[in-house]
């Protein structure tokens, strides 16, 4: 069969933590804290809001753009939110999940060639969407000592006359790094300057900590006519399994996008859009129970953080998203060693930092959408780990 399979199909490497991951679960009681998933249930009055929807029948296509109701909500939302408005006739595409957005915006951007600039360590899709459509990812590295920020320096030094956009992914899974306001006023006139277009994956926009809200590079001053900006429901609303997400960018761009959705979809899920028009049906009470959650992994990311450092794996304070990204190179492993024999010796599964990018090497992601309970269990057991290695007394 291999002669069938296209070769930039069967020359993409398989995802690094999906086969590590395959390997942790044959092997009996691993206790992980890898999954980037919320530990909460999706809020009960969402739930009933999809189980009357079906019990009404409301099971047909809906429009390829998505529910106008939905839209509408999502216009209201975006404008509360990042203080830009979205025109939801013609602005706003409801996708099944954030993920189908990065597939299609990058379908839409790339014609063969074309360099698509991703800061990294980063989510491992992007990458391979950049190469299924056609498109050269070209990663730029972002360091620890800037707090996987990206900076000015970093953004130019990359451009070439091939480069095409940029896919800002802040808050970052992996490092739980943000941009605040001020880093992306310091970027915008580079992106100007090269007349790129801004690929910008807010998924974990509600999740933000020390008091600061998320601030969106759509929200720059002469930012919002080239930026198409991503989000979705599966992480500040705890709709992992819905799968919707949504885009919202220039007209003419969102026509495309949406063409391309048509093809590729049809429409999002029905049920899942009548529950995401509950979810966003009273802004007062989606902010509290966003703000309940987010206190959570408040609280966990401060015992993550906190631990990791007494046990002598360096790690910054990350302000955003709900992952901590810890340095282990004082164990002179790499990052897959010392999963593997973390998950063999102590049944503890991390995610090797490398799996995001080769400059995620010398780091361990660590999701913290887990309970107090398993993260204690699981510091304990690193801590047995690394007196094993001799790299604690």
């Amino acid at each position: 069969m291999r002669e069938f399979v296209a070769e930039r199909v069967k020359n993409m490497p398989p995802s690094g933590i999906r086969k590590f991951f395959d390997v942790a679960a044959t092997l009996p009681d691993v206790v992980s804290l890898g999954v980037g998933e919320p530990d909460f249930k999706t809020s009960e009055r969402i739930r009933e809001a999809a189980i009357q929807t079906l019990k009404e029948g409301k099971t047909r296509y809906t429009a390829n753009r998505g529910l106008i109701e939905l839209r509408r909500a999502l216009s209201d939302y975006m404008n509360r939110r990042i203080g830009v408005t979205y025109d939801p006739e013609t602005q706003i595409v409801v996708t099944a999940g954030a993920s189908e957005g990065i597939d299609i915006s990058m379908r839409v951007l790339c014609n063969p060639g074309d360099e698509i600039l991703i800061p990294e360590p980063s989510y491992v899709s992007y990458r391979p969407a950049v190469l299924m459509a056609g498109g050269v990812p070209v990663g730029i590295t972002t360091k620890v000592e800037n707090e996987f920020r990206l900076t000015p320096e970093e953004l130019e030094a990359a451009i070439t006359p091939k480069t095409k956009a940029i896919l800002l992914p802040f808050p970052t899974n992996p490092t739980g790094a943000i941009m605040e306001k001020e880093d992306l006023e310091a970027i915008a006139p580079i992106l100007i300057k090269h007349d790129l277009m801004v690929i910008s994956d807010e998924v974990y926009a509600e999740l933000t900590y020390g008091g600061k809200a998320h601030y969106s590079i759509a929200s720059v001053p002469g930012m919002a006519e080239r930026t198409v900006v991503l989000n979705g429901f599966s992480k500040g609303f705890a709709m992992t399994g819905w799968r919707l997400g949504f885009a919202c960018g220039p007209e003419f761009f969102m026509e495309q996008f949406n063409k391309m959705h048509t093809f590729v979809i049809m429409s999002a899920p029905t049920t899942s859009q009548w529950a995401a028009v509950e979810a966003l049906r009273d802004p007062e009470l989606y902010d509290a129970e966003i703000a309940t959650m987010r206190a959570a992994y408040d609280e966990r990311r401060k015992y993550l953080v906190r631990e990791f450092n007494r046990l002598g794996m360096t790690c910054f304070e990350p302000k955003g998203a709900f992952y901590a990204f810890p340095c282990i190179k004082q164990t002179g492993m790499t990052s897959e060693e010392f999963c593997t024999r973390l998950m063999y010796e102590e049944r503890v599964a991390l995610v090797p930092g490398n799996g995001f990018g080769e400059s995620g090497e010398g780091f361990v992601r660590v999701s913290y959408a887990y309970s107090m309970k398993e993260l204690e269990f699981c510091i304990s057991k690193l801590e047995v780990f690394l007196k094993k290695l001799g790299c604690l007394k």
